[in-house]
């Protein structure tokens, strides 16, 4: 393949990736102007959010099939246009289970997204026999942090959400439409009419066990970081809000500076690192008890699990013997999870004990990231993920199972 149209195909997934950010991130902002709109408390509205969550799980399993049935390029095409369609919904949506049902819609496209535009990212990574899988996800933090300012900016100057979240859908709508001419068309063969069950066996069970750790890592430090600093460490309201915010910055300028370590190093190596970073700075940020050194550590936490999820990704998506979308349903899977039940479980036991004490779910996490991190396989020099590990057999020791048209799509027990 051309190297120019291997570069216009690494451009429009970075694209995909950036929108993917910019439209999850347009929502966020506009949360409490919904709770005031339809009159809800802080216990229905987790109800009614917890349903993006269960929609993205639910669509998972089935994007991995669709996304070995038809492709990547047409599902991240289908999924990217839907998730853009979709923000505006649950700003306009009248009452709580309208509201409800459009977030099960809106997960349920990012979900497919999520595995769909991943499986495009491992396909040019290949043609590039490089690392470059971070940059993607550095793309998604940017376009993030792009979505959340421009909502912050619209709501600052007086502008209505709906007005918002219109604009911001057509623009991602156009920016889209752009890049689509230059995705990727591999596809993987069909089966005929037959679905598989994308289940983490083997090496896919312990990458979907660090991505568990990864993505409960992130999903503490949004929830429980300001909390922390305030509650806990009586700091005000701005200062609260720093904690995470360093966070989002050096995740960011970690996964653009990724792939260059990653290739240097080799996959497995960062991966120990980055979970000895961020277990070590949190785990001191937990012991000195002062906003101080917790904003360092969240921003410690930020850097070292900034990789995690692209390695973790990557070699799913290069597992020998299993198909790209089927391996990245698999562990994407289990990573949700950690990502869904890791918050609750924090504020379970900080309700047992103490903030403080319950975060150190979260530096058993990261250390365990460190210690089981070579099971992201070693980094040819050419920076490919090795290809050396044994494919899958009908014996069970890959992903893969065929069943009959019809029957259920069993996943994992994921983002």
């Amino acid at each position: 393949m051309p190297a120019r149209a291997v570069a216009r195909s690494r451009w429009s997934v970075s694209v995909i990736f950036f929108v993917n950010g910019v439209i999850l991130a347009s929502w966020v902002p506009h949360i409490p102007a919904v709770k005031q709109r339809l009159g809800i408390g802080d216990g229905e509205l987790g109800l009614v959010l917890l349903s993006m969550a269960a929609g993205a799980v639910c669509a998972l399993s089935a994007a991995g099939w669709l996304v070995e049935r038809f492709g990547s390029r047409a599902m991240t095409t289908a999924a990217a246009i839907g998730l853009c369609l979709m923000l505006p919904l649950p700003v306009l949506s009248p009452s709580v289970p309208s509201v409800a049902f459009a977030l099960l819609l809106l997960g349920a496209w990012n979900g497919t997204l999520d595995v769909a535009m991943n499986a495009q990212a491992v396909a040019v990574e290949r043609h590039y026999a490089r690392p470059i899988m971070s940059s993607f996800h550095g793309l998604f933090s940017v376009g993030g942090l792009v979505g959340a300012a421009c909502a912050g900016l619209v709501i600052w100057l007086g502008g209505s959400p709906a007005e918002h979240v219109v604009v911001t859908t057509i623009v991602a709508l156009m920016l889209v439409a752009g890049s689509l001419g230059f995705l990727l068309s591999e596809r993987s063969a069909g089966r005929g009419g037959r679905l598989a069950a994308a289940r983490p066996i083997g090496r896919l069970r312990t990458l979907g066990m660090l991505a568990f750790a990864a993505l409960l890592t992130e999903g503490a430090m949004a929830d429980w970081s300001a909390v922390y600093l305030h509650d806990e460490l009586a700091s005000s309201a701005a200062l609260a809000a720093a904690g995470f915010a360093a966070c989002s910055l050096t995740m960011a300028a970690g996964r653009f500076a990724g792939d260059r370590v990653v290739g240097a190093l080799g996959a497995a190596t960062v991966l120990r690192a980055s979970g000895a970073v961020a277990a070590a700075g949190l785990g001191l940020a937990l012991l000195i008890g002062t906003p101080a050194a917790a904003i360092i550590g969240c921003a410690m936490v930020g850097l070292g699990i900034a990789n995690a999820i692209p390695i973790l990704f990557s070699r799913a998506g290069n597992m020998p013997g299993v198909d790209p979308g089927l391996g990245l349903a698999a562990v994407a899977t289990t990573g949700y999870l950690g990502f869904l039940t890791g918050p609750p479980l924090i504020g379970l036991a900080a309700h047992v004990t103490t903030l403080r004490s319950a975060l150190a779910i979260v530096v058993a996490a990261c250390a365990l990231i460190a210690v089981y991190g070579s099971a992201a396989g070693a980094v040819t020099p050419s920076g490919h993920p090795e290809t050396a590990a044994s494919p899958a057999t009908p014996s069970g020791r890959g992903v893969v199972q065929d069943l009959p048209t019809g029957a259920t799509v069993r996943g994992s027990t994921r983002a």
